[in-house]
Formats: C-alpha cells, sequence, structure tokens
C-alpha cells in the first residue's frame, strides 16, 4: 500500500476536499430523495413494522390486563329453580366467601345484568319465575391460594347449594390468554424481519451506488477525497431517505392503528377491548423508523467502506 492511498484511508493528505466539492458531489450523482425507489421501499417495510410493532404491544398490554384481572378469578353458579331457594343460597354462599380470609374479593352478579346479557336469546319478556337463570357469584382468591384451599371452599359451597359449580376463568380463557402470546410473538418475528430487510436493502443500493459510480469516485479520490468522506456522503443520503421513507411508513401506520382502535372502542366485547393500544405505549411506535434510520445510515457507511477498501 502506498502512502497516499494510506492517507486517503485515513483521512488525510492530497488536496483538501472542501464541503462546496462534497455537496456538488452529493448533488450531482447520489441518488436524489423521493426521485428513487429506496425511500419508497424503506417506507412500506416501516409501515409493516410499525403495524407488527403496534400490534405486538397492544397484545402485550392485553395480555398484561387479561391476567391482572383473570389471576385468582373464579365464578360460582347455583342452578335453582325456586327463586326463594336459590336467593337464600345465593345469600348463604356469598357470606361464607366473604368469610373466608383466602377471598379477597366478593360479587354477586345482579339478575337484570344476566337477563340483559340473554335478552337477544330468550327474548325480553323472560323473566325468572318463566325461565329460571342461573345465579352467578364472582370471587377473587389471595395471591398464593392453593388449590386444596379451592377445594375446601367448593365443597362448604356445596353444603350450602347443592347445585353449584365453581368454574376458573384462567381455565377456560387459557386457549385465549395462549393465542394471544402466540401472535405477540409472531408479530414481534415480523418486525424484525422487516428491519432486517431494510438492512439488507439498504446494502444492495449502497453497493449499487458504488459500483455505478466507480468512475467518479476515482475522480473524487485523486481530488484528495479519503474513503471516509465518501462514506460519509452515502450515510448522509440513506439517512434522508430512511428519514423520509420512516416518516411516511409511521403516519400511514399511524392512522390505520388509530381507525383499528376506534371499531374496537365501538366493540361492547371486554376481551376485545383489552387489545386497544394505550398511549402510554404508542409513544414506543417513533421508535421504530428512528432505528430504521440509524440501521441504514450504519449499514451504508459499512458497506461502503468495505467496497472501497476491496478496490485499492
Amino acid at each position: 500500500m502506498t502512502m497516499d492511498e494510506q492517507q486517503r484511508r485515513e483521512g488525510g493528505g492530497g488536496f483538501a476536499w472542501s464541503q462546496r466539492a462534497g455537496r456538488a458531489a452529493r448533488n450531482r450523482w447520489l441518488p436524489q430523495g423521493r426521485r428513487g425507489p429506496m425511500p419508497w421501499i424503506i417506507a412500506i417495510m416501516m409501515f409493516l413494522s410499525t403495524l407488527a410493532g403496534g400490534a405486538g404491544l397492544a397484545l402485550s398490554n392485553a395480555l398484561e390486563r387479561m391476567h391482572g384481572e383473570l389471576a385468582g378469578g373464579q365464578t360460582a353458579q347455583i342452578v335453582e329453580a325456586d327463586a326463594a331457594r336459590r336467593a337464600d343460597q345465593v345469600r348463604r354462599v356469598a357470606a361464607m366467601l366473604r368469610a373466608d380470609k383466602a377471598v379477597r374479593m366478593v360479587r354477586i352478579i345482579p339478575e337484570e345484568a344476566l337477563a340483559a346479557q340473554l335478552e337477544p336469546w330468550i327474548g325480553a319478556d323472560a323473566g325468572a319465575d318463566d325461565l329460571p337463570i342461573p345465579a352467578l357469584i364472582d370471587f377473587e382468591l389471595a395471591p398464593g391460594t392453593t388449590p386444596a384451599t379451592l377445594k375446601a371452599i367448593a365443597m362448604r359451597a356445596k353444603a350450602m347449594a347443592p347445585s353449584v359449580r365453581i368454574d376458573s376463568h384462567e381455565l377456560y380463557l387459557g386457549p385465549v390468554e395462549r393465542l394471544m402470546r402466540l401472535l405477540m410473538w409472531l408479530a414481534a418475528g415480523v418486525m424484525a424481519l422487516m428491519i432486517l430487510t431494510t438492512g439488507a436493502v439498504v446494502t444492495i443500493a449502497a453497493r449499487s451506488a458504488h459500483t455505478t459510480h466507480r468512475g467518479t469516485i476515482d475522480i473524487m479520490h485523486l481530488l484528495g477525497a479519503t474513503d471516509v468522506q465518501i462514506a460519509r456522503l452515502f450515510q448522509r443520503r440513506m439517512a434522508l431517505d430512511a428519514l423520509f421513507g420512516g416518516a411516511l411508513g409511521l403516519g400511514a401506520a399511524s392512522v390505520l392503528l388509530w381507525l383499528a382502535g376506534r371499531f374496537i372502542a365501538a366493540t361492547d366485547a371486554e376481551l376485545t377491548q383489552m387489545i386497544a393500544l394505550p398511549w402510554r405505549l404508542a409513544v414506543l411506535l417513533p421508535l421504530i423508523p428512528i432505528f430504521g434510520t440509524l440501521l441504514a445510515m450504519l449499514t451504508a457507511r459499512i458497506t461502503v467502506r468495505h467496497a472501497l477498501e476491496r478496490a485499492l
């Protein structure tokens, strides 16, 4: 390696490479923003990454809420045709639960609320005497309660109400939780894949630009430009493309996520509303295009530096 080549790689020697010459070279032969396909490709990648990230954060929030609300949740169902006897059994079972130290919350579901939920199927005129509605008692066990304690509670409730049946909330919502967890990790995988694809696209674009303008780069070297200065030109251009594409993708994905949140909020299903993306997590979404921009800058710089070193 000659002295001139060593100085060119390290950034010294030769004629001074002025900022005006650098700007002229950048404006003449580097891809110009929205004129090329690069920012639009990055916009698509950031759009999909932001959607996947928003879906993953929403599912993570839903899982956290579900685990907090369903942990230790139980429902006692009392099936009794006689209204007076059913009311007496509900009162006795609720009193037993409130007196138990292993139970930290007891709530009797009003018959009006149950009738309102059954109205689409049994009609508004069906009363408790015409069609007896099972009584429901929601209660929550204290943290650390053992299955043996729950079994003892069920046996005492059975002695007061022979038809009582206790169901665990986690038991019938467990498959839903596992599905949501699978979808959350799938969204995280899609987001990671899109970001890696963005890096690969930037690498291909940087190599292509270097090959296309190899003659111009040689002239710049003769004028005193160093490898570091030339790599900075590519780095700046890719950064601007990534910023434009990232902002465009983030804006489009944010609008779509906002519309999805409006539709979710309009539903009456409590489980569906858990999937809504709260603002405290939505503010993390701009980090995705910011990370994509930093990745594009670093990838372009490393790619061009390696290409220039191999050309020596």
